[in-house]
């Protein structure tokens, strides 16, 4: 996998560095790939398909809960191991499971996008008009997307793991999302991660025993 830099993606990654909202911020990164292995990608690629056949082996067609009939597919196969590279290349430390983490993949549409963006961004989406007049944050996104991707030709996948094998999930946060956009014909993929995180908690203002010390000082001295 490929890094791929435009300068679209660079604009709105700026913005989202750091969205300051007061009490929490709000966090992006968009990152695209280009899907042609590179330096350890081809090892790290059979042993994905490796785990998955080992899978496939041991596993019965009458579990209807396993994801032998997806793992089956080639083309099925391919896609998953192409996700889980990029996010190796975002995580190298991280040990993904291909099998594991088929389960925490969900197929969405542009339309399921939008209404989770339009909910979780408002806030984001505001301060994004002010500083770029006329300009609303969605479709300067769609537009960057779609200059790397093809929008319309695209696979949508959110990946949404338990939080305990999540390495997106920082400290503090309120909620995350993980979307991947595939083009198979391009042979691209482009991830965006969005996220809120309490200030309180990542400033380390949450109570803790010296704030109730301060307030002990604040009624020392009165008749109670």
């Amino acid at each position: 996998m490929k890094y791929l830099e435009y300068t679209p993606l660079d604009r709105i990654n700026d913005f989202l560095s750091h969205v300051n909202l007061g009490e929490r911020t709000i966090k992006g990164c968009l990152e695209a790939y280009s899907c042609k292995h590179t330096g350890t990608d081809k090892k790290l690629s059979l042993s994905l398909e490796n785990e998955i056949f080992d899978y496939l082996g041991k596993s019965s067609d009458a579990d209807s809960s396993s994801p032998v009939e997806y793992l089956m597919c080639r083309s099925s196969r391919k896609t998953l191991i192409y996700l889980l590279l990029s996010l190796y290349h975002m995580y190298p430390d991280y040990d993904f499971s291909a099998v594991n983490a088929h389960q925490f993949f969900t197929e969405e549409s542009w339309d399921s996008f939008k209404q989770i963006f339009d909910v979780y961004m408002f806030e984001a989406s505001k301060e994004w008009l002010d500083a770029n007049e006329g300009s609303a944050l969605l479709e300067t996104l769609y537009k960057a997307l779609d200059e790397v991707v093809k929008v319309a030709e695209c696979e949508i996948y959110t990946y949404n793991p338990e939080a305990d094998a999540d390495p997106f999930l920082e400290k503090g946060a309120i909620w995350s999302y993980h979307f991947f956009f595939y083009n198979r014909r391009l042979k691209r993929v482009v991830s965006f991660r969005f996220s809120c995180v309490s200030n309180l908690v990542s400033e380390g203002h949450l109570l803790d025993d010296s704030s109730f010390d301060e307030d002990g000082e604040i009624f020392d001295g009165m008749d109670m």
